[in-house]
């Protein structure tokens, strides 16, 4: 796992991106050299220039990314990898046709076009195949074995054996002794013996320490010097965070927030957060503005009612505060209920400013208000507020900094409506405060602009 923007991404995701990138680039170079034959000396050096050959692969490898052919459900179905590259095919072809009508002077040409498109999707569908077979390979995988029961032990499982693009087989799991006479020197010396068995005859990479309710039996002493032999021993909330990018809520102790990195953001970073989302609320609105009085017309005419809507949230120190949206139901609903699909309290008119994120445009004015950032953990009603509180460890902490339009919770989870759902938004949540950094509010906002361009998560 390689570290950026403050968020675990696997190397071999990575290796994946510049391997494509470099196959992309490869068949534009090909093509080129293919269609002009003799004369691809004169090509490269008249008709084609740096930025011809940057735009068409940082086309190709976006569109790559918004079809998700770097997310785990789909890189490891190569059905649906191949289905998902006609889609490319097709999303290239039709942003670089607009991309060219604008700007003549990075065109590529129809014929040496129209020869990358079917040489990259061809070098890049072969390619896939060949990577699958290579990351499954044994020697291509980290080897590892978890330590410990409970909550955490069994997330680690899960999230280990549901994305295999991560890079890790879990090849052992050694709960502690327990019960009588488990921390006797006779019990330990049993469990060490069928550690280090395992370390020899499995060759273990790493050994990840998920004890969290019994630490003081770990045998600290035969670790280290498993460690200090080459294994790498790793704590369970830190690897836990790595590989999913959310905190493990109900595996957290209080010593977990207090004394590790983190959870500690520098008054000059909070004050550049802030002048950043009211430069970018302001630019909003006066850019936007055409924009919300059509929506409010239409708001108007299609049925009776405010053009707003004015509820009550929760927000920074739990502060009450009121939050404006475009109505997108009828104005004799009941707005507190969560939407379903197809809800019958949706307008025409809501229903489609619901699916683009665009009823959310007032919010713009909460963050001029104060009420609201651009990025941060998404405020809801007091009542649903109160009900986690009570129920969800820790679930206060997300009110130490201000709510947001976006954040890294919602570009991870849609709506909340039970209470697991509302635990795992809370790892993501903690996840945020804990890492904020000016690279991961890119990331966000990066995020951000798939969701709305492909119209995800709406109801």
């Amino acid at each position: 796992m390689i570290r950026l923007f403050g968020v675990g991404v696997p190397l071999r995701t990575l290796l994946l991106v510049a391997s494509e990138t470099a196959l992309v680039l490869v068949a534009l170079w090909s093509a080129i050299a293919v269609w002009f034959g003799p004369d691809a000396d004169l090509a490269f050096a008249y008709d084609y220039n740096v930025q011809t050959f940057l735009v068409a692969c940082a086309v190709c490898i976006l569109s790559m990314y918004y079809h998700d052919l770097y997310e785990s459900s789909v890189l490891v179905n190569l059905r649906e990898v191949a289905t998902r590259l006609i889609q490319v095919l097709g999303t290239v072809s039709i942003v670089l046709a607009l991309i060219y009508f604008a700007y003549p002077s990075v065109q590529l040409g129809r014929g040496p076009f129209l020869l990358w498109i079917g040489l990259v999707g061809l070098l890049l569908a072969v390619w896939r195949k060949l990577f699958a077979v290579l990351a499954g390979a044994p020697g291509f995988r980290e080897r590892v074995a978890i330590l410990g029961e409970g909550v955490l032990a069994n997330e680690l499982k899960c999230e280990l054996k549901n994305r295999p693009e991560l890079g890790f087989e879990l090849v052992e799991h050694f709960p502690l002794p327990h019960g009588p006479g488990a921390s006797s020197r006779e019990a330990l010396r049993q469990f060490v013996a069928e550690l280090e068995d395992a370390v020899r005859q499995k060759r273990l990479d790493r050994l990840v320490v998920a004890a969290e309710e019994c630490r003081g039996t770990l045998p600290v002493e035969d670790l280290l010097r498993l460690k200090a032999g080459g294994l790498r021993v790793q704590d369970g909330v830190e690897f836990y965070e790595a590989i999913a990018a959310k905190v493990p809520v109900l595996a957290l102790r209080p010593s977990s927030l207090l004394f590790s990195d983190g959870f500690q953001a520098s008054p000059a970073r909070i004050a550049a957060k802030r002048a950043a989302s009211i430069l970018l609320s302001v630019i909003g609105l006066v850019v936007g503005a055409p924009l919300l009085a059509l929506i409010a017309v239409a708001i108007r005419l299609d049925s009776r009612g405010p053009v707003l809507f004015r509820q009550q949230r929760v927000g920074h120190g739990g502060r009450l505060f009121t939050l404006y949206k475009f109505r997108t139901m009828h104005s004799d609903a009941d707005h507190d209920l969560p939407a379903r699909p197809n809800d019958e309290r949706i307008t025409r008119v809501g229903r489609w400013l619901r699916r683009t994120r665009l009823d959310e445009l007032p919010q713009l004015y909460n963050i001029l208000r104060g009420d609201m950032d651009l990025i941060g953990p998404r405020p809801f009603i007091p009542a649903v507020e109160e009900h986690c509180a009570r129920q969800i460890p820790f679930y206060c902490q997300r009110w130490n900094l201000r709510p947001g339009i976006t954040g890294w919770a919602q570009v991870h989870n849609g709506y909340c409506t039970t209470l697991e759902e509302n635990i795992e938004k809370l790892g993501y949540d903690l996840f945020y405060i804990k890492h904020m950094s000016v690279g991961l509010d890119l990331l966000i906002l990066f995020r951000t602009t798939k969701i709305l361009l492909l119209g995800r998560g709406a109801r």
